[in-house]
């Protein structure tokens, strides 16, 4: 046969495919249709940006043998473009990899890209270089930020359209905006400006649908026409009076639970949050017994690595944990839990449940005791941390007035008197965002807390360098504070005195730590010398072996106070050990070597322990608040 007949004939068959291939709403029969045929998801929430990506196939499988036929997936903006026009869509943020990992496996996609998302991530999603205009209102129809969404979307949707369902993917719907009606601006020409959007660059084809609490006030300002509204809710006892809001705002069409809570976060000081399998397990049957469609959030948590979990706003600031575990069917590490097997069965009673063994947990090995040393105070090494030098203003700026997102700043100024009995120094309208440890020529005195400690006592002479060292505990992600600002935003006052004529240092501490520092020898020349006063925060560093090939495991730190870990330049987030519940960091086998020793370096602080060491486990403290 000629080729090029041969050529036509495979294009007129491709054709033919993709165009039978078709997933919509069958507003008269109650139900979504896919091919033309009934059709009812029952999925999960994964976040690929949570996850290492050497992971994603093990946790997409696991989901498959559950008896899922679909994934439920956030995409964050902020994660994709950490400065304004620079996108990164490579390694641990390859969504398109993620997604084809999905579709191999067999399971469809809800894409809920945003742009904002919740999560309990930074900032919900959204990118705090929004924040370097001050003015600005995120989620309005405020022209800023608008120029923003539509300069993000004209790069994530367009690469999203080929894996719509109709287009041969696996995309089978896409969530606009997200839980809406829970903002207080209720601005409808927002939410026609995204519809509108998502339209003109995915087409008319795709079901496009939000998510809101289930109650009419939340889906009043939650919903527009064109979009299918679906609610969200936890293990109830009345499923007709738990969908009864969505059938006030959508009388006909699929019954749809958006995120069906199969536990909850943790917040920094709180008990960690549990749901019992059995009631988790009921509800769900009752859903999937009178045939509605069910997303369960979460299915697996993950973590929040580096600096990247948000915080909530319950008449205080109220900071998200490390682990994401959310004690979901799947464990922060991926494990099957008793959860999942529940779930399973509940699942293979409706619907066909693949055949075969689950597959098993990952490996976990508990690599014991590993000494570490103190390397110095955080001042001692200011000039290789910040890579600039620093800015010098009358006043306090916050993070975002000098274009730092995340992590730590230094704000030093002088004593402008004598001090000679202990007297107030604190931000009369709580300015500290989030955490400052303060330190009077070297020495730490006490941390100031949001909402918390908003004065600490010091003494000390005129001239006297004081330091406030600012941690960025993360971003509100849900309620109407998303303009948080972080660093000092108000002014801090010694007694009468505000002070002033202030240096601010910028401080990039993971990327001098990716070269390889402390344990390279590096960056050492302003250590100090042995027999000063020892103090924090201070970075301590140690190494080990691992024999084999690495496995998952969890280091605790037995003694610490508060601070942040990396191992071998790993970022792996946040610890409150004073605090608790987490007591453990997971450490992803991933980020381990087999060949030369893995270096630990810790920024402490609060407090070190007299015996300075951490000890890896073969299983997680995450419920310990002793």
């Amino acid at each position: 046969m000629d080729w090029k007949l041969r050529l036509l004939l495979l294009h007129c068959f491709l054709s033919f495919t993709v165009s039978e291939k078709s997933f919509e709403i069958d507003f008269k029969n109650n139900c979504f249709r896919k091919d033309g045929e009934y059709f009812r998801y029952v999925s999960g929430s994964i976040h690929y940006f949570r996850v290492p990506p050497e992971y994603w196939k093990d946790r997409l499988l696991k989901m498959y043998m559950t008896g899922l036929n679909a994934i439920q997936v956030y995409v964050p903006w902020n994660f994709h473009e950490p400065q304004p026009g620079v996108y990164n869509f490579e390694g641990d943020r390859n969504i398109e990899v993620f997604l084809d990992l999905a579709a191999t496996i067999g399971l469809l996609v809800i894409l809920r890209p945003g742009p904002y998302i919740c999560a309990e991530w930074d900032m919900g999603g959204l990118p705090a270089w929004l924040l370097q205009n001050q003015n600005i209102v995120v989620r309005s129809s405020d022209s800023d930020y608008l120029r923003a969404v539509d300069s993000w979307f004209s790069q994530l949707l367009p690469r999203m359209k080929p894996r719509l369902y109709q287009n041969g993917g696996n995309i089978i719907s896409v969530q606009v905006e997200n839980e809406y009606g829970s903002y207080f601006a209720c601005d409808y020409n927002y939410m026609r400006h995204l519809y509108k959007l998502f339209r003109n660059i995915l087409g008319d084809q795709v079901v496009l649908f939000t998510t809101d609490g289930n109650s009419d006030k939340e889906l009043k300002c939650g919903t527009l026409q064109g979009l299918y509204a679906t609610v969200d809710f936890g293990p109830v006892l009345n499923i007709t009076q738990a969908f009864a809001a969505q059938r006030h705002i959508e009388p006909k069409g699929p019954l749809v639970n958006s995120e069906y809570y199969t536990g909850w976060l943790d917040y920094w000081g709180s008990n960690h949050s549990t749901s019992s399998p059995e009631k988790v397990t009921q509800t769900l049957y009752d859903m999937l017994e009178i045939g509605a469609n069910v997303n369960m959030y979460m299915f697996e948590g993950g973590t929040n690595f580096g600096y990247w979990s948000g915080a909530d706003y319950k008449s205080k600031y109220l900071p998200v944990t490390t682990s994401y575990d959310y004690d979901a069917p799947l464990s922060e590490a991926g494990d099957p839990t008793d959860k999942l097997f529940a779930i399973r069965s509940v699942i293979s009673k409706f619907q066909d449940v693949p055949h075969g063994p689950m597959p098993p947990a990952t490996p976990k090995y508990g690599y014991g005791f590993v000494p570490l040393r103190k390397i110095g105070e955080l001042i001692d090494f200011l000039d290789d941390l910040s890579p600039y030098l620093p800015m010098k203003t009358s006043y306090p700026l916050s993070f975002e007035d000098i274009k730092q997102y995340f992590g730590f700043m230094l704000y030093r100024t002088h004593l402008p008197t004598d001090v000679w009995d202990p007297t107030p120094l604190m931000s009369p309208l709580n300015g500290v965002h989030d955490l400052g440890y303060v330190l009077i020529n070297g020495v730490y005195q006490g941390t100031l807390e949001r909402d918390s400690v908003l004065m600490i006592s010091v003494t000390g002479r005129k001239g006297d360098q004081l330091d406030i060292l600012v941690e960025n505990m993360g971003r509100i992600n849900f309620g109407i504070n998303f303009n948080d600002f972080k660093g000092l935003v108000d002014n801090i006052t010694l007694g009468s005195y505000i002070m002033t004529d202030w240096e601010m240092y910028s401080l990039n501490i993971d990327a001098v730590i990716s070269t390889g520092w402390p344990q390279n020898g590096l960056h050492m020349r302003h250590q100090k010398k042995e027999g000063v006063n020892s103090t924090v925060p201070a970075f301590y560093s140690g190494s080990f072996l691992v024999p084999g090939l690495p496995q998952d495991t969890y280091l605790k730190l037995p003694g610490w106070s508060k601070g942040q870990l990396w191992i071998n330049g790993f970022n792996l987030g946040r610890y409150w050990s004073s605090r608790g519940p987490q007591k453990t960091l997971f450490v992803p086998g991933t980020v381990l070597n087999a060949t030369f020793p893995n270096n630990i370096t810790i920024l402490e602080l609060q407090e070190a322990p007299s015996k300075t060491y951490g000890l890896f486990l073969e299983r997680p403290i995450l419920n310990d608040t002793s």
